[in-house]
């Protein structure tokens, strides 16, 4: 199977003009590249955790808090009763 060299040639001119063009407006290869180090990530999950941690407080507290009530109004009317 013949190659044609022509053809060869012209891709990689035309890929080396493109990585070229992208180093001259974006910078260095080793600047574009992002270490991903899943730290963004961590702090999300201690954030999220944070917030679902506070939420189930809140609801046992408000829940407890009503629940004292509604005893403190029976016994309150079981006094009247008496």
């Amino acid at each position: 199977m013949p190659r044609n060299s022509d053809a060869v040639l012209l891709e990689s001119v035309a890929t080396h003009r493109r990585r070229l063009r992208q180093a001259f407006v974006l910078g260095r290869l080793a600047d574009r590249r992002v270490v991903n180090d899943n730290v963004k990530r961590f702090v999300g999950s201690i954030v999220l955790a944070a917030v679902v941690g506070v939420g189930c407080l809140g609801y046992s507290f408000v829940t407890n808090a009503l629940a004292e009530q509604a005893a403190a109004q029976q016994r309150q009317q079981q006094e009247i009763v008496k």
